[in-house]
Protein backbone atom coordinates (compact mmCIF):
# COMPACT_ATOMS: atom_id res chain seq x y z
CA UNK A 1 0.00 0.00 0.00
CA UNK A 2 1.27 3.59 -1.00
CA UNK A 3 0.86 6.88 1.18
CA UNK A 4 -0.36 7.45 4.21
CA UNK A 5 -3.70 4.63 4.74
CA UNK A 6 -6.84 6.49 5.37
CA UNK A 7 -8.35 4.45 9.17
CA UNK A 8 -11.81 5.26 10.08
CA UNK A 9 -12.05 5.41 14.17
CA UNK A 10 -15.49 5.14 15.89
CA UNK A 11 -15.45 5.43 19.14
CA UNK A 12 -17.98 7.69 21.82
CA UNK A 13 -15.88 8.35 24.16
CA UNK A 14 -13.77 11.68 23.33
CA UNK A 15 -10.20 11.07 24.97
CA UNK A 16 -10.10 7.03 23.04
CA UNK A 17 -10.99 9.09 20.30
CA UNK A 18 -8.10 11.52 21.04
CA UNK A 19 -5.91 9.02 21.84
CA UNK A 20 -6.53 6.96 18.85
CA UNK A 21 -5.95 10.43 16.32
CA UNK A 22 -2.21 10.48 18.32
CA UNK A 23 -1.33 7.03 18.03
CA UNK A 24 -2.16 6.70 14.35
CA UNK A 25 -0.66 9.48 13.30
CA UNK A 26 2.25 8.79 14.91
CA UNK A 27 2.48 5.45 13.08
CA UNK A 28 2.01 7.27 10.03
CA UNK A 29 -1.76 6.47 9.24
CA UNK A 30 -4.75 9.41 8.44
CA UNK A 31 -7.22 9.03 10.89
CA UNK A 32 -10.50 9.89 10.59
CA UNK A 33 -12.93 10.26 13.38
CA UNK A 34 -17.00 9.28 14.18
CA UNK A 35 -18.68 8.92 17.36
CA UNK A 36 -21.62 7.51 15.92
CA UNK A 37 -22.88 4.72 13.79
CA UNK A 38 -24.51 7.41 11.27
CA UNK A 39 -21.52 9.91 10.84
CA UNK A 40 -19.31 6.35 10.65
CA UNK A 41 -21.16 5.38 7.70
CA UNK A 42 -21.30 8.51 6.16
CA UNK A 43 -17.76 9.61 6.57
CA UNK A 44 -16.85 5.85 4.56
CA UNK A 45 -19.21 6.45 1.86
CA UNK A 46 -17.89 9.64 0.78
CA UNK A 47 -14.25 8.64 1.23
CA UNK A 48 -13.92 4.97 1.83
CA UNK A 49 -11.26 4.21 4.13
CA UNK A 50 -8.48 1.89 3.88
CA UNK A 51 -9.28 0.11 7.21
CA UNK A 52 -11.55 0.71 10.47
CA UNK A 53 -11.71 0.64 14.32
CA UNK A 54 -15.26 0.32 15.48
CA UNK A 55 -16.32 0.73 19.08
CA UNK A 56 -18.55 -2.21 20.17
CA UNK A 57 -21.35 0.03 21.92
CA UNK A 58 -21.98 3.33 20.50
CA UNK A 59 -25.04 6.16 21.02
CA UNK A 60 -26.93 4.96 17.95
CA UNK A 61 -26.17 1.19 17.90
CA UNK A 62 -23.09 -0.36 17.87
CA UNK A 63 -20.14 -1.07 15.72
CA UNK A 64 -21.38 -4.41 14.58
CA UNK A 65 -23.86 -2.65 12.88
CA UNK A 66 -20.82 -0.67 10.99
CA UNK A 67 -19.43 -3.71 10.25
CA UNK A 68 -22.21 -5.05 8.73
CA UNK A 69 -23.29 -2.10 6.59
CA UNK A 70 -19.40 -2.29 5.15
CA UNK A 71 -19.14 -5.63 4.46
CA UNK A 72 -21.91 -5.29 1.94
CA UNK A 73 -19.37 -3.49 -0.27
CA UNK A 74 -16.17 -3.72 0.77
CA UNK A 75 -13.52 -6.05 2.30
CA UNK A 76 -10.90 -3.27 3.86
CA UNK A 77 -9.83 -4.88 7.51
CA UNK A 78 -11.96 -3.99 10.67
CA UNK A 79 -10.85 -4.29 13.67
CA UNK A 80 -13.46 -3.96 16.77
CA UNK A 81 -12.55 -2.13 20.24
CA UNK A 82 -15.25 -3.35 23.09
CA UNK A 83 -14.96 -3.17 27.10
CA UNK A 84 -16.69 -6.83 26.79
CA UNK A 85 -14.09 -9.11 26.26
CA UNK A 86 -16.48 -12.27 26.75
CA UNK A 87 -16.82 -14.54 24.02
CA UNK A 88 -20.13 -14.03 22.82
CA UNK A 89 -19.26 -10.67 21.97
CA UNK A 90 -16.49 -11.53 20.19
CA UNK A 91 -18.01 -14.27 18.09
CA UNK A 92 -20.92 -11.69 16.67
CA UNK A 93 -18.13 -9.59 16.40
CA UNK A 94 -15.86 -11.74 13.86
CA UNK A 95 -19.46 -13.35 12.09
CA UNK A 96 -20.69 -9.65 11.35
CA UNK A 97 -17.38 -9.22 9.46
CA UNK A 98 -15.17 -8.03 11.78
CA UNK A 99 -10.97 -9.31 11.07
CA UNK A 100 -10.37 -9.00 14.93
CA UNK A 101 -11.29 -7.79 18.35
CA UNK A 102 -9.14 -6.25 21.34
CA UNK A 103 -10.29 -5.47 24.61
CA UNK A 104 -9.99 -2.19 26.59
CA UNK A 105 -7.93 -1.22 28.03
CA UNK A 106 -5.33 -2.07 24.87
CA UNK A 107 -1.72 -1.58 24.11
CA UNK A 108 -1.50 1.20 21.71
CA UNK A 109 1.39 -0.96 20.17
CA UNK A 110 -0.18 -3.63 20.10
CA UNK A 111 -3.10 -1.81 17.92
CA UNK A 112 -0.71 -0.15 15.59
CA UNK A 113 0.54 -3.74 15.23
CA UNK A 114 -2.65 -5.98 14.29
CA UNK A 115 -3.64 -3.11 11.71
CA UNK A 116 -0.54 -3.20 10.46
CA UNK A 117 -0.89 -6.98 9.57
CA UNK A 118 -4.44 -6.38 9.00
CA UNK A 119 -3.52 -4.19 6.00
CA UNK A 120 -0.66 -6.19 4.77
CA UNK A 121 -3.05 -9.00 4.29
CA UNK A 122 -5.56 -6.94 2.65
CA UNK A 123 -2.43 -5.72 0.09
CA UNK A 124 -1.43 -9.07 -0.01
CA UNK A 125 -5.18 -10.47 -1.25
CA UNK A 126 -5.53 -8.03 -3.81
CA UNK A 127 -2.11 -8.58 -5.71
CA UNK A 128 -1.04 -12.26 -5.14
CA UNK A 129 -1.86 -14.68 -7.88
CA UNK A 130 0.05 -17.68 -6.16
CA UNK A 131 0.47 -17.35 -2.50
CA UNK A 132 3.13 -18.88 -0.68
CA UNK A 133 3.23 -19.36 2.87
CA UNK A 134 6.16 -21.60 4.77
CA UNK A 135 5.96 -24.26 2.34
CA UNK A 136 2.76 -24.27 0.54
CA UNK A 137 2.20 -22.79 -2.95
CA UNK A 138 -1.76 -22.08 -3.98
CA UNK A 139 -2.62 -20.71 -7.18
CA UNK A 140 -6.01 -19.91 -6.51
CA UNK A 141 -7.07 -19.09 -10.19
CA UNK A 142 -5.53 -22.61 -11.36
CA UNK A 143 -6.72 -24.34 -7.61
CA UNK A 144 -3.60 -25.92 -7.60
CA UNK A 145 -1.94 -26.71 -3.98
CA UNK A 146 1.84 -27.25 -3.61
CA UNK A 147 3.42 -28.68 -0.34
CA UNK A 148 7.83 -28.29 -0.62
CA UNK A 149 6.98 -28.76 -4.69
CA UNK A 150 5.28 -31.63 -4.49
CA UNK A 151 1.07 -31.44 -5.93
CA UNK A 152 -1.35 -32.32 -2.90
CA UNK A 153 -4.07 -33.93 -4.20
CA UNK A 154 -7.11 -32.50 -2.17
CA UNK A 155 -11.33 -33.05 -2.05
CA UNK A 156 -13.35 -30.05 -3.76
CA UNK A 157 -14.34 -29.34 0.01
CA UNK A 158 -11.09 -29.69 1.25
CA UNK A 159 -10.13 -27.11 -1.28
CA UNK A 160 -12.54 -24.11 -0.77
CA UNK A 161 -11.87 -24.75 2.66
CA UNK A 162 -8.54 -24.05 2.23
CA UNK A 163 -9.33 -21.29 -0.21
CA UNK A 164 -11.16 -19.43 2.73
CA UNK A 165 -8.72 -19.23 5.04
CA UNK A 166 -5.48 -18.13 2.77
CA UNK A 167 -8.05 -15.42 1.78
CA UNK A 168 -8.86 -14.76 5.21
CA UNK A 169 -5.30 -15.33 6.06
CA UNK A 170 -4.37 -14.08 9.64
CA UNK A 171 -7.85 -13.22 10.67
CA UNK A 172 -9.92 -15.52 12.77
CA UNK A 173 -13.02 -17.22 11.57
CA UNK A 174 -16.04 -18.64 13.52
CA UNK A 175 -17.60 -22.27 12.51
CA UNK A 176 -20.43 -20.79 11.41
CA UNK A 177 -18.84 -18.42 8.91
CA UNK A 178 -16.77 -21.56 7.31
CA UNK A 179 -19.98 -23.83 7.02
CA UNK A 180 -21.68 -20.95 5.51
CA UNK A 181 -18.78 -19.79 3.23
CA UNK A 182 -17.92 -23.54 2.01
CA UNK A 183 -21.28 -25.62 2.25
CA UNK A 184 -24.02 -22.90 2.58
CA UNK A 185 -26.35 -21.68 5.20
CA UNK A 186 -28.54 -24.66 5.58
CA UNK A 187 -25.33 -26.58 7.10
CA UNK A 188 -24.49 -23.80 9.44
CA UNK A 189 -24.40 -25.39 12.24
CA UNK A 190 -22.96 -28.84 11.44
CA UNK A 191 -20.23 -28.11 13.25
CA UNK A 192 -18.64 -32.06 13.35
CA UNK A 193 -18.76 -32.25 9.66
CA UNK A 194 -16.87 -28.93 10.02
CA UNK A 195 -14.17 -30.49 12.22
CA UNK A 196 -13.52 -33.88 10.36
CA UNK A 197 -12.88 -31.92 7.13
CA UNK A 198 -10.50 -29.54 9.15
CA UNK A 199 -9.01 -32.57 10.85
CA UNK A 200 -8.42 -33.99 7.19
CA UNK A 201 -6.67 -30.70 5.88
CA UNK A 202 -4.88 -30.38 8.57
CA UNK A 203 -3.08 -34.39 7.73
CA UNK A 204 -2.64 -33.08 4.00
CA UNK A 205 -1.42 -29.84 5.12
CA UNK A 206 1.21 -31.07 7.46
CA UNK A 207 1.53 -34.83 7.63
CA UNK A 208 3.91 -34.52 10.78
CA UNK A 209 0.76 -33.45 12.39
CA UNK A 210 -0.01 -30.23 14.72
CA UNK A 211 -1.54 -26.82 13.77
CA UNK A 212 1.63 -25.58 11.50
CA UNK A 213 -0.97 -24.01 9.18
CA UNK A 214 -4.53 -24.38 11.04
CA UNK A 215 -4.75 -22.75 14.36
CA UNK A 216 -7.66 -23.23 16.87
CA UNK A 217 -9.15 -21.11 19.52
CA UNK A 218 -11.18 -23.25 21.45
CA UNK A 219 -14.40 -21.87 21.83
CA UNK A 220 -14.37 -19.27 18.73
CA UNK A 221 -12.94 -20.49 15.55
CA UNK A 222 -9.94 -21.50 13.37
CA UNK A 223 -7.26 -18.82 11.70
CA UNK A 224 -4.77 -19.68 8.80
CA UNK A 225 -1.00 -19.18 10.18
CA UNK A 226 0.61 -17.06 8.53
Amino acid sequence: MTGQARILVCDDEPQILRALRVVLHEAGFDPVLASTVADALDMAAVRPPDAAILDLLLPDGDGIEICRKLREWTTMPILMLSADGHEDQKVSALEAGADDYMVKPFSSRELVARLRAALRRADAGRSEPVIDIDGLSIDLAAHAVLRDGQALHLTPIEYDLLRTFVRHRGRLLTPRTLLIDVWGPAYSEDTQTLRTHIANLRRKLDPAGGSRYIATDPGIGYRFVQ
